[in-house]
């Protein structure tokens, strides 16, 4: 979950797995994959790094040592 602002200062938590658009009209609109929308106080760039932030925390942002070659004796 990400916590997101709304135009009234009311602050609320957002499930980032559903998010499917962000889209600046002049304010920030999330659209999410059911079809809700909500506009927002953060910026496009902050909600990237909130977005990201709670993709490493659930490890959907990639897996440690993906790609790395270990040494088995």
């Amino acid at each position: 979950m990400i916590t997101v602002t709304r135009l009234n200062g009311k602050k609320f938590k957002l499930n980032a797995l559903f998010i499917e658009t962000i889209e600046l009209f002049p304010d920030t609109t999330i659209m999410l994959s059911n079809g809700n929308k909500y506009v927002v106080k953060e910026t496009e760039q902050e909600l990237m790094e909130l977005i990201h932030q709670f993709y490493r925390s659930v490890s959907l942002f990639g897996l440690p040592n993906l790609g790395e070659k270990h040494n088995e004796e």
